[in-house]
């Protein structure tokens, strides 16, 4: 039995300084981990503010865990209200968990979490999202050894045997692939590319018209992505948001727009891995890091790349016009990573069970290199 002295405490995070130290205490538990990259302070302030257009309009709660006065835990809960217009199941989410290695911060972590889903009506635990379905999602469960992509979660071995043993069970599993950046064009996708080259256009998409082309991005992927798992529809606001963000960070050549017989039908964005230019800049900006990480962006471009958003419409999917598409995207982009330096790409996330993907993957070359799991619990 513990002893009063070393009892987890939990805390809501209620103030800046709570913030504060919830932002940072991954810093604490990944102290000895080389394949962690610190996030930048100022963009986690940002994503974790009330600015966020997802806590805008979700319910959401954060919590710390102390013992002997330090912290040792952190845990958020969010409801989407989407979720259940969408699937009509009292869901409620888990997320941004960090922690030692001990049962007893775990239980309580997630004691706090599921009391607080349960007070607000909510049946099923999910996660964990970071903070929604269209952000940063999963529990990492294979593929430790390297860095994670931009955008993309890290954690120690630790953490699924903990999360299991608070009764979650495996969800689904989402996949990473990496794919050589100089891969040469398969016949699949040479006879798929050939067959409909009269009918498929390609574009980049236009910044200088960025509020019209994001709002038709935004209907082609809600389109797309509908009839998957744990669906939820970017709103005007997300996704106009997602915009603002990329249009500094996307080169001009790594957002494609694929049209059917001149109407839009795919979509295609690819971003620089930020992470390998900020892995050693600790989260701090200040007081010449910007200066550093500047540099790096016009002068050192990194050797990595990762495609978080894509999407064809539901009526090309499992089809040959489908997979003439997603080559069709990845052919137009490949000569602009190599002139960049690109070596590698990872493409995530793939869904475990999207196995018509998973084959024009595997055509490629591409290889998983990276397994994210999505846990849930039954509250009632």
């Amino acid at each position: 039995m513990q002893s009063p002295s070393n009892a987890t405490r939990i805390v809501p995070v209620r103030n800046k300084k709570d913030l504060d130290i919830f932002i940072k205490l991954p810093w604490k538990i990944y102290s000895r981990d080389p394949a962690w990259v610190p996030p930048l302070i100022l963009e986690r302030k940002s994503h974790l503010s009330r600015k966020n257009p997802f806590l805008k309009r979700a319910q959401s709660e954060f919590w710390l865990a102390y013992r002997d006065g330090e912290p040792v835990g952190r845990i958020s809960a969010q409801i989407d209200p989407l979720y259940y217009e969408q699937h009509g199941v009292k869901c409620g989410y888990f997320g941004m968990l960090e922690a030692e290695d001990n049962a007893d911060t775990f239980r309580a972590l997630f004691d706090a979490a599921e009391s607080w889903l349960q007070e607000n009506g909510r049946e099923v635990a999910k996660g964990p999202f970071n903070l929604s379905i269209n952000e940063e999602l999963g529990l990492l469960v294979d593929g430790f050894q390297t860095s994670p992509y931009f955008m993309m979660g890290h954690a120690p071995r630790f953490y699924s045997g903990q999360v299991e043993s608070c009764g979650y069970g495996q969800e689904k599993d989402l996949l990473a692939y990496r794919l050589n950046a100089d891969f040469s064009k398969p016949y699949p996708m040479r006879r798929a590319i050939g067959k409909y080259s009269h009918r498929i256009t390609l574009r980049p998409v236009d910044k200088r018209n960025l509020q019209t082309e994001m709002s038709m991005l935004k209907d082609l992927f809600n389109n797309a992505w509908s009839g998957n798992w744990g669906f939820v529809p970017f709103t005007g606001e997300e996704f106009q948001e997602l915009g603002k963000q990329l249009k500094y960070v996307v080169p001009g050549k790594y957002a494609q727009v694929a049209h059917v017989d001149g109407e839009p039908a795919a979509m295609f964005i690819a971003l620089p891995d930020f992470n390998e230019m900020i892995k050693d800049l600790d989260g701090k900006l200040a007081p010449f890091n910007w200066l550093k990480l500047l540099y790096r962006i016009l002068f050192s471009p990194p050797a990595g790349a990762r495609v978080p958003l894509m999407g064809i419409k539901r009526e090309y999917q499992n089809s040959l016009l489908g997979a003439a598409l997603v080559y069709s995207l990845i052919e137009a982009i490949q000569p602009e990573g190599l002139a960049r330096g690109v070596k590698e790409v990872e493409l995530s996330w793939i869904l475990e069970d999207n196995h018509s993907l998973r084959k024009i993957l595997s055509t490629l070359g591409a290889s998983v290199h990276k397994r994210y799991r999505m846990y849930s619990k039954e509250l009632i």
